[in-house]
C-alpha cells in the first residue's frame, strides 16, 4: 500500500511539472519611433525591447518588432494572430504614436501619412479594436498594454480636411472597454496625453511594467495597482495610468511556487502549479530578483518562502553583511563619502534630475572602467552599463540598482582611478636613457610603481594559472 501511494505521488507531481509545460504565452511586442512624416519618438523602440526581454524571461514567445511600416506590422499581426490561436495567455503590447478618431483608436506605422479622416478609416492606421479581437480573440486570457497615449501628430491635418462634416480627432486615446477575459491598460486616462521619458531610457509607464508584472508570486491586477502607484509618484502626480479589467480569475506571469500540488487551486490559465521541488527555475528568478538587495525583509521573503532553498547560506551572508555594513576596505575607499550614498535609493528618477547629457554618461562610463569596471563608453547606458553600475554600487556598499542618484555620482567621480604615464614621465625616462655612457651595461632604470586595481592582479593570476597548466599537461605527456 504504501509502494502505492508514492506512485500516486510521482504520477501526481508528473503531471503537474507536463501541465505547467504545456502552459502556452504567446506576446506581441512592438516600438515604433522613427517615423517618417511626424515629429521622431527616442524611446518606443528601447521600451519594447526592454518589455520583450522581460516576457522571455517568464516563457512567453515573442513577435517582436521596431519601427514597422504597415505591411510590416501587418506581416507581425498575422504571425500573432496565429500563434496566439487558443493560447493561455495572449498579450498585447505597443509603444509609439496613436490617435482617437471619433471614439476609435487606431496605432501608427511609421510610414503613416494621415491627412483626413478617410485616410485613418481606410487603412494607413491600423484600428485597435478589430485588431485585438482577430488576434486574440480566443485565447484564455488577453492582457493589452498600450503606450500611446501621446498628442495626435495628425490632428490639424485631419481637422483641416474635414470641413464638410464634424470629427472628432482628440489627445491621447479614447476609453476602451476589456471583454471577458481581458486586461486593458493605458499609459495614462482616456484624453490625456503620456510622458516619453528621458532619451535613450523607458518611458515611466513601460519601466513600472518591467519593474512590476513580473515579480515572483503577484497577481497581476495587484502588480497594476504597483504600477499605477509608481507611475504617479516618478512624475509628481502628472501621469496616472488608467485600465479596465475583465477577469475571471487570477493571472500570475510569474507563479509562486506552493508545496501543496493536491490542494493547490489553478490559476486563470487552468495551470496547477507544479511542487515546489520542481520548481527550480522560478526560484532563481526570485533569487536573481533578490540577491543584490539591501532591503532585509526581501532576503527575508526569499527565506520563508524557501526555507531549505539553494541559496539559503547565500541570503543569511548577504544579511549578515548588511547588518554589519560596508567592509573595512570599502569603508577605507570610500572616506568621506556622504554617508546617505549608502541608504538612498536610486532610481530611473534620481538619474533623471541629476541631467546627464550623453558626454556626461559617456565619463559615467569611462570612470567605471577606468576603476576596473569594464563597460563600452557609449554615451548611452545600455542593460550592460546598468548590470556594471550594479556591480560596482554592491562593491562599495552602496544599494544597487544599476541606476545613479546625486549621492552616488559624487562618489563616483571623486574617485582615484589609475592614470596614464605623463608625458613628464617620458620625458624624464628619455633624459636618463641620454645621459647613459655609449655600450654601458648598467641595468635600466627600475620603472615607477604604478597604482593598480585588485581585479587586474586577480586577472593575471588566473592567466597564469590556466598557462602553467597547460604547459604542464605538455610536459606530462
Amino acid at each position: 500500500m504504501r509502494y502505492l501511494t508514492l506512485l500516486a505521488s510521482l504520477i501526481c507531481v508528473a503531471l503537474s511539472v507536463s501541465a505547467a509545460k504545456a502552459d502556452r504565452r504567446v506576446a506581441f511586442v512592438v516600438g515604433n519611433g522613427s517615423y517618417k512624416n511626424v515629429a521622431q519618438l527616442p524611446n518606443p523602440p528601447i521600451d519594447a525591447k526592454a518589455m520583450a526581454s522581460t516576457l522571455r524571461n517568464v516563457g512567453f514567445e515573442v513577435i517582436e518588432g521596431s519601427n514597422l511600416s504597415r505591411d510590416q506590422m501587418t506581416e507581425k499581426l498575422l504571425d500573432f494572430g496565429r500563434k496566439a490561436q487558443g493560447s493561455d495567455i495572449a498579450l498585447f503590447y505597443y509603444a509609439g504614436h496613436g490617435i482617437a478618431v471619433s471614439g476609435t483608436n487606431y496605432l501608427l506605422p511609421v510610414d503613416a501619412d494621415i491627412k483626413s479622416e478617410m485616410d485613418v478609416k481606410l487603412g494607413a492606421a491600423i484600428n485597435i479594436d478589430l485588431t485585438l479581437e482577430q488576434t486574440m480573440g480566443d485565447a484564455k486570457v488577453k492582457l493589452v498594454f498600450l503606450d500611446a497615449c501621446r498628442d495626435n501628430p495628425f490632428a490639424a491635418k485631419i481637422k483641416s480636411n474635414s470641413a464638410t462634416r464634424s470629427v472628432n480627432v482628440q489627445s491621447g486615446l479614447a476609453e476602451m472597454k476589456s471583454g471577458e477575459g481581458t486586461l486593458i491598460a493605458f499609459a495614462t486616462g482616456p484624453g490625456q496625453t503620456a510622458l516619453d521619458g528621458q532619451e535613450g531610457n523607458n518611458s515611466p509607464f513601460t519601466r513600472a511594467l518591467i519593474d512590476n508584472i513580473t515579480k515572483p508570486g503577484i497577481e497581476i491586477q495587484q502588480a497594476m495597482t504597483s504600477v499605477r502607484a509608481q507611475v504617479n509618484e516618478e512624475t509628481r502626480k502628472g501621469q496616472l495610468p488608467w485600465g479596465h479589467t475583465n477577469l475571471t480569475g487570477s493571472v500570475y506571469l510569474n507563479q509562486a511556487p506552493t508545496t501543496q500540488v493536491a490542494n493547490a487551486a489553478p490559476t486563470a490559465s487552468g495551470i496547477v502549479p507544479a511542487a515546489s521541488g520542481s520548481s527550480d527555475g522560478v526560484e532563481l528568478e526570485y533569487w536573481r530578483s533578490v540577491k543584490e538587495s539591501n532591503k532585509p525583509e526581501e532576503l527575508n521573503a526569499y527565506l520563508s518562502a524557501y526555507p531549505n532553498g539553494q541559496f539559503k547560506a547565500l541570503a543569511l551572508a548577504r544579511l549578515a553583511a548588511i547588518k554589519s555594513g560596508p567592509s573595512t576596505a570599502t569603508r577605507t575607499l570610500n572616506a568621506g563619502v556622504d554617508p546617505a550614498t549608502f541608504t538612498d535609493e536610486a532610481t530611473q528618477l534620481t538619474e533623471d534630475q541629476i541631467g546627464l547629457d550623453k558626454t556626461q554618461r559617456r565619463d559615467v562610463q569611462r570612470r567605471l572602467t577606468g576603476l576596473g569596471f569594464d563597460t563600452k563608453q557609449t554615451g548611452v547606458f545600455s542593460d550592460e552599463t546598468r548590470t556594471v553600475l550594479k556591480r560596482w554600487q554592491a562593491a562599495r556598499g552602496y544599494p544597487s540598482s544599476g541606476y545613479l542618484n546625486k549621492h552616488q555620482h559624487k562618489a563616483l567621480i571623486s574617485e582615484v582611478q589609475a592614470a596614464p604615464p605623463t608625458a613628464s614621465d617620458t620625458s624624464q625616462k628619455a633624459a636618463r636613457r641620454a645621459a647613459a655612457p655609449a655600450g654601458s651595461s648598467a641595468p635600466a632604470p627600475a620603472p615607477a610603481p604604478q597604482r593598480s586595481n585588485p581585479g587586474d592582479a586577480a586577472g593575471a593570476a588566473f592567466v597564469g594559472g590556466v598557462v602553467g597548466g597547460m604547459m604542464g599537461g605538455m610536459f606530462r605527456r
